[in-house]
């Protein structure tokens, strides 16, 4: 089963600084049928104004990855934790037991990013903050793992049984995953566009997987793709 979700059909807000777009319910957008996607909860498209931001304001018990798509975020916690994430590069909170954190793009620039909540397997774990870059070099025609609650994948570390993947396709180009028993994806192109088993994807749309033992993505022009494999 591929549950596609268009870009034009999701939620969204427009607060001139921020401009927010929800692939599940999220804010004052609440749609029954779009609460989640198994663990997954939160899935939102986000373009931030040069110079503006998120202030402080707080968490608990959620994984919140950050994928950076164009530009750059600038991210400041309770914790003393500071760091600034640039395009293609990724930053992940476990909020566990309370933080506060920021997120600015004091660049001169717009930036656009996916911000991602999976449920934790941990509630009440310490909070934690971690960044790391990723070349898109490396995650040429493969998927590359980004984030991940299983050490053995030397990704930055979730509190979730969840792996969140990056990958880039040339046109033309294809790859396979496979998707074990009773697991789910969620795949987004941030550029670009896919054929996904068969069923055409454009830029920024959404696809719930679910039932589907191996994921074939074709690239019909050059795509740089983001996915989350979890319970």
């Amino acid at each position: 089963m591929i549950d596609v979700r268009r870009f034009e059909t999701l939620g969204g807000a427009d607060h001139g600084w921020l401009k927010a777009r929800h692939h599940f319910s999220f804010a004052d957008y609440h749609d029954p049928a779009r609460m989640s996607w198994g663990r997954l909860r939160v899935w939102n498209d986000d373009e931030i104004a040069a110079k503006s931001g998120f202030p402080p304001h707080p968490h608990r018990d959620m994984e919140i990855i950050t994928y950076v798509r164009t530009g750059a975020i600038t991210h400041q916690d309770s914790l003393g934790n500071q760091g600034r994430t640039g395009a293609g590069d990724v930053q992940v909170m476990s909020a566990g037991t309370g933080v506060r954190h920021a997120e600015f793009n004091l660049e001169d620039e717009l930036t656009t990013l996916f911000q991602i909540w999976i449920e934790t397997d941990r509630p009440g774990a310490a909070p934690g903050w971690g960044q790391r870059e990723f070349p898109k070099a490396d995650r040429s025609g493969r998927f590359t793992v980004v984030a991940s609650g299983d050490p053995a994948d030397g990704a930055l570390h979730i509190n979730a049984d969840a792996k969140v993947l990056a990958a880039t396709l040339k046109a033309g180009e294809s790859l396979t995953y496979d998707l074990s028993d009773g697991r789910r994806a969620y795949l987004v192109p941030a550029v670009g566009e896919v054929d996904l088993n068969g069923i055409a994807l454009n830029a920024r749309d959404g696809a719930g997987i679910k039932d589907e033992p191996t994921v074939t993505i074709r690239a019909r022009a050059d795509a740089e793709l983001v996915m989350v494999d979890s319970l």
